[in-house]
Order: C-alpha cells, then sequence, then structure tokens
C-alpha cells in the first residue's frame, strides 16, 4: 500500500482535495458553508480532479525511470516495485475514469478533465523537458484545478480568478526550483530546463523578477480595501514574509538539498495561500 500512496503523491492529493473544498464552501457562498463540501456534484468534481491528477503522477513516473534513478534514487518505484505495464494501466483507467465522471457532470467540466489528461501526458512525455513550456504547463493546470470547480457551480468570480491566478504564480516559481533540484539526472537526458539552458545563475534571474511580481499580487490584494484586517494580517505573515525568506534563501543556494529547502518552502507558501480562504 505503501509504494502505492508514495506512487500517486497521497499528500498532494489531499492539498487537490482541500484546494477545492475551500473554493467550494468558502469562495462561491455567502460565508463559509461546509455543507456545500457535501453535495454529490461536487464530491463527483473532485474525485474526478484527483484521478487525475493521481494518473498525472503515475504517468509522470512511468517516463521518468531513467532521470529519477539519477535525481531520486530512494523515490523510484516504477520498474522497481511496480511493474511499468501496471503503471500505464492504472493511468488510463484513473484518467478514462475522472474524464468520464467529468463529462457526467457537465459538457465542461468533461473537457476541462480531458483537457488536463492531455496536458499531463504531453508533459511527461515530451514538454517538461523543453524550456519553462512544461513548467508554464503545470502551473495552467494548477489554476484550471481551482477555477474547474467555479466552472461547475457556473460562478466565475474575481475573488476565484486571484487565488487562481495565485496558483499560477507559485506554482511556476516551485516548478522553476524543482529543475534546479533536479539538474543533474536532467542534464544527463538531454533535457533543455531553464537552469541547465541558462545555468543556475541564470535561473534566479528569471526567479527574482517572477517572485517579485508574485510579491506585487500579494501587496495588491492585502492593499485592497475590501479585505478585512485579519485577512491582511493572515497573508502578510504567512504568505508575504514566507515568500521574502524564500528569496533570502535562494540568493545563497547552490547545492541540491537548498533547493529542496526552497521546493518544500515554496509549498508551504501554497498551503497557506489556499488556507487564507477561510479569513475570507
Amino acid at each position: 500500500m505503501k509504494p502505492i500512496l508514495t506512487l500517486i503523491r497521497a499528500q498532494n492529493l489531499v492539498l487537490v482535495f482541500l484546494s477545492q473544498a475551500l473554493v467550494q464552501a468558502c469562495l462561491l457562498a455567502e460565508g463559509v458553508q461546509w455543507r456545500k463540501i457535501l453535495e454529490p456534484g461536487f464530491l463527483a468534481l473532485t474525485f474526478s480532479t484527483v484521478l487525475i491528477a493521481a494518473a498525472g503522477y503515475i504517468i509522470n513516473d512511468y517516463y521518468d525511470v531513467k532521470i529519477d534513478a539519477i535525481n531520486k534514487p530512494e523515490r523510484l518505484l516504477v520498474g522497481r516495485a511496480i511493474r511499468r505495464r501496471r503503471a500505464m494501466f492504472a493511468h488510463l483507467l484513473l484518467s478514462f475514469i475522472g474524464v468520464g465522471i467529468g463529462f457526467l457532470l457537465s459538457w465542461k467540466v468533461g473537457l476541462i478533465n480531458l483537457g488536463a489528461v492531455l496536458l499531463l501526458w504531453g508533459y511527461s512525455d515530451r514538454l517538461k523537458r523543453m524550456l519553462l513550456i512544461g513548467n508554464v504547463a503545470i502551473s495552467l493546470l494548477s489554476a484550471s484545478m481551482l477555477l474547474v470547480v467555479a466552472v461547475y457551480n457556473d460562478r466565475l468570480n474575481k475573488i476565484t480568478l486571484g487565488y487562481a491566478l495565485f496558483a499560477l504564480l507559485i506554482s511556476l516559481i516551485r516548478e522553476i526550483i524543482k529543475d534546479m533540484e533536479d539538474v543533474k539526472g536532467d542534464a544527463s537526458f538531454e533535457c533543455r530546463t531553464l537552469p541547465i539552458v541558462a545555468g543556475l545563475r541564470g535561473a534566479k534571474l528569471v526567479l527574482y523578477p517572477l517572485i517579485a511580481v508574485f510579491q506585487a499580487f500579494l501587496l495588491v490584494v492585502v492593499l485592497h480595501p475590501t479585505t478585512k484586517q485579519l485577512f491582511d494580517a493572515y497573508m502578510i505573515v504567512l504568505v508575504l514574509l514566507p515568500s521574502i525568506w524564500m528569496v533570502v534563501k535562494l540568493v545563497r543556494a547552490d547545492r541540491k538539498r537548498d533547493f529542496t529547502y526552497l521546493s518544500n518552502l515554496n509549498k508551504l507558501i501554497m498551503l497557506t495561500g489556499i488556507l487564507s480562504m477561510l479569513f475570507l
């Protein structure tokens, strides 16, 4: 059971469910209405999203067996603990069920789910090895994970779009940091990620303005006259300040463990940012 949970990144799937649940309960209703999470349609929606995300992790590991043997040998599962043929079958089955549920809910959700499956396949097979294209693809998927809840409810609003932009920016930053963390294995298989093409220093020069844009976006949100003081204080202490610390650590980062730390810090910022929905 543990290899399977590791393969599908169970912790990340919990974050996916939490993110969509908070959108459903906090952004698309007056106040916080937890009962909306129990609606059958929403449960089916988030179940389909989780299935597609799990399938994406499986196909990514399927294609990355040789690279992961260098970058993350302790986490290599496909081809070792799990046969490649079974991994591919699991990916196809989960993807098919996820897309099928999406079309049962609505044609719009079905198309979003189908697009996510195709993009995840393309990312794993080719896009992740191309300069910035794979990074942008995953960032768009992170944003769509939130937007699909609003599309299903037919209640796309500015707040939901704002959180989608937050997810896009913080995901793009993390994807570039992950490429810096995995540069050794990626370089061995002729990947053209940003740190390989531009070097670690060049990748940092791209990250600095990107993080600055992210921080400027946070300041715009905090300074907006309609936000509550509790929300503003939360965003400053638990989202903005950690992002400033991320810049401080990024300046001196030059080893794999440094970028692993930054990747985990980035994930923490993503979590605290998502949880801020509770204070709107």
